[in-house]
């Protein structure tokens, strides 16, 4: 009997950039898991010719952070089983969770992905590999590994810390008529805003609650892509709503219902 896995959807309650590593952008970041809204995954017997990734993408095969996951995979532990495997199983992925729109769908694929290849060949790989792997997929990738409801995430995205707190029950809106591309997003920031940096700030949010950031602090002052957001992509201001905050680098809004 096949092993169904949920692929879940995440928002950042803020997202501070605090500084650059060469082409990368140190963060500090609270991510919750979005129960309600997920992707769902599994694994079917294939042709055994190469391997086969199924489900509503808008990339080719190459680009497809699956695809991406299981070429980290085998950087980091090369194994014939691995590669045996994806030519006899191909992954499915009934995709709910809306694309370009700064929920992590790509990532929580890739992290579920790792899980799911771990678990069926028993291959030992402990969380902290997996989110070292994952890592070089995407630096969402491992706060999926962890799988905590509330965390801190900070670095490249390599360090998660768990958060304990009560989870607010948030409401979500994607304009279905805007697609944020992430790296336009982290290039329109580092061109116009990479001056604006609130590092006291981030660290003042990551001790509060995710009730009481959002309760207290615009939505403007808590997601630094905002502003690149909006300069990207200057349709948004028509879909800008007083009291809602952004996720990430997308187009989704939320608030607390």
């Amino acid at each position: 009997m096949k092993k169904v896995y949920r692929s879940h959807a995440k928002v950042n309650i803020f997202l501070k950039i605090v500084g650059t590593r060469e082409n990368y952008h140190e963060l500090l970041s609270r991510f919750i898991l979005i129960d309600e809204l997920y992707d769902t995954m599994w694994f079917e017997p294939n042709h055994g010719i190469s391997f086969d990734i199924v489900g509503d993408f808008e990339c080719d095969k190459k680009n497809n952070t699956i695809y991406k996951a299981y070429e980290a995979l085998l950087d980091y532990k090369p194994q014939k089983a691995i590669v045996e495997f994806c030519k006899k199983h191909k992954v499915m992925v009934y995709k709910n969770i809306p694309k370009f729109a700064g929920l992590g769908g790509g990532s929580s694929n890739a992290a579920t992905f790792l899980k799911m290849i771990n678990e069926a060949l028993a291959l030992g790989l402990t969380t902290d590999d997996l989110a070292q792997i994952g890592v070089k997929v995407g630096a969402d990738v491992p706060f999926f590994i962890y799988g905590f409801k509330s965390a801190n995430v900070s670095g490249i995205g390599e360090i998660v810390e768990e958060f304990a707190e009560e989870i607010p029950k948030i409401k979500l809106f994607t304009p279905e008529d805007i697609k944020c591309d992430t790296k336009e997003v982290f290039k329109t920031f580092r061109k116009f805003f990479i001056n604006d940096l609130e590092p006291e700030l981030a660290e003042e949010l990551k001790s509060k609650t995710s009730k009481e950031i959002l309760g207290e602090y615009p939505p403007l002052k808590l997601n630094d892509l905002f502003h690149a957001v909006l300069k990207k992509y200057p349709e948004f201001y028509e879909h800008k709503m007083d009291g809602w905050f952004l996720s990430g680098s997308g187009s989704t809004l939320f608030k607390v219902k």
